[in-house]
């Protein structure tokens, strides 16, 4: 066309060639602009506003999604750089002018098509986090390690383009820049292992509740990218860690107790070892009325009997000669309360067991697991049973083991007090 338009002028203006291939050129490149511009507006002002509003009604999800992630928008714009190119081969003669168009209209074409593949890849993970099966994986850290090889691809088939080189000359060359490039992209690279062996050996996934002291971290995972993972504290505050941390650094996954469907009760309660003591037969008999250890009372007044027979020691020998223990009865009364409980977890272990003596008294631990994760529900259940266990120890005549205070100073300090104006009032009447 440049040619026939340049023929053209030279025939009925009488321009001499260089006037005239100047001429032919402007008005070409002309065309070729007022035809970009009326693409550029049906497609930005007629067509796409209807799309999205066309999306923006529609139910299904991935309708907004589209136009979130501008797919059309940039897909729109690397149908102009298609359509600059072709009119560039087409119309205008092979000269630097067209090098020029063509180069700059494929540079254009690559940079939208890359961000066209970006699009598409935004879509895919923000559906596959609608998927159960693919949500508990760290697709957004995968996600941005493809988005980072897919720009450098591109950035090199662009610099390729521009000085006219062949890509192969570029990617020969960056041998001589590993290091650097190892260095500028350490993080990426890092994160990038440490993505894929989180989420080949399922150590961490989107929702689990992380426990990371090193970093301050303790609460639900809610962001597993490239080069950091995001942790919502349960005090609302959010955690940066970065990825690769989780592979060089020790870290502790609860995910594993909720999918148990129990939560683990280990604590003590600190008990007074002078309040420890054999129990009467009176004491026996009023213990024995409650169901829960009728049966272990029974069955252990059974042993010691057959036991004691068998001695062949004086019934007045304490010393060998076995008997009930309070704190033997309270353990065993403790296990079985705790076995009744609707929110203990059967199938796991339940134990109530003594711990070495301490300056503290002795440590009665009450292990078990609740039926339900939940951390109100549980500090709930966990509450309930202690509670009755600390209230129910004066029935064993048991006593728990407290530091002194300053009331209870005061309260004795008070007592002498008392004793030695006792004292001194006798004196006086003496």
């Amino acid at each position: 066309m440049e040619q026939q338009l340049r023929l053209w002028l030279q025939q009925q203006f009488e321009l001499n060639t260089d006037y005239a291939s100047g001429a032919a050129i402007t008005g070409v490149i002309s065309l070729i602009v007022l035809i970009g511009v009326i693409l550029h507006l049906a497609l930005h002002k007629g067509l796409l506003p209807y799309i999205e509003r066309r999306s923006a009604g529609s139910t299904r999800p991935w309708g907004a999604l589209i136009t979130r992630t501008k797919l059309f928008n940039r897909f729109a714009f690397l149908i102009q750089g298609l359509v600059l190119n072709i009119q560039a081969l087409v119309w205008l003669h092979r000269g630097t002018t067209q090098e020029i168009l063509t180069t700059a209209a494929q540079a254009w074409c690559l940079l939208f098509g890359m961000l066209l593949l970006f699009s598409l890849m935004d879509i895919l993970l923000t559906l596959s986090r609608s998927t159960q099966s693919l949500s508990k994986l760290p697709l957004r850290g995968v996600m941005q390690s493809l988005k980072l090889i897919i720009a450098v691809l591109f950035s090199i088939l662009i610099i390729s383009l521009l000085i006219g080189k062949s890509p192969l000359i570029l990617l020969s060359g960056l041998g001589a820049m590993t290091a650097v490039l190892m260095l500028v992209f350490k993080d990426p690279i890092m994160g990038l292992v440490a993505g894929i062996q989180l989420s080949v050996n399922d150590m961490l996934n989107v929702g689990d509740w992380l426990e990371m002291p090193k970093y301050g971290a303790d609460g639900a995972v809610t962001d597993i990218g490239l080069t950091t993972v995001k942790v919502q504290n349960w005090d609302n505050t959010i955690t940066t860690i970065p990825t690769y941390a989780l592979i060089s650094d020790s870290f502790k996954n609860w995910q594993g107790m909720t999918s148990s469907g129990g939560r683990r009760i280990k604590r003590s309660m600190n008990l007074d070892t002078t309040s420890i003591r054999f129990l009467d037969d009176k004491e026996i008999s009023k213990l024995r009325r409650s169901r829960l250890i009728s049966g272990y009372i029974d069955e252990k007044l059974q042993e010691i009997t057959d036991y004691n027979a068998q001695s062949q020691e004086p019934e007045d020998s304490v010393l060998n000669h076995r008997r009930l223990t309070n704190l033997g009865t309270f353990r065993a009364y403790a296990e079985a309360y705790i076995k009744a409980n609707p929110a203990i977890h059967k199938k796991m272990t339940i134990m109530v067991r003594q711990l070495a003596p301490t300056p503290d008294g002795l440590p009665i631990e009450i292990y078990a697991f609740t039926n339900v994760t939940a951390w109100i529900a549980y500090e709930q259940i966990q509450s309930d049973i202690f509670d009755h266990l600390f209230a129910i120890l004066p029935q064993f005549h048991l006593r728990v083991h407290q530091t002194p205070t300053g009331f209870d100073m005061r309260g004795i300090a008070a007592h002498f007090a008392v004793r030695e104006s006792e004292s001194e009032r006798g004196t006086g009447l003496a």
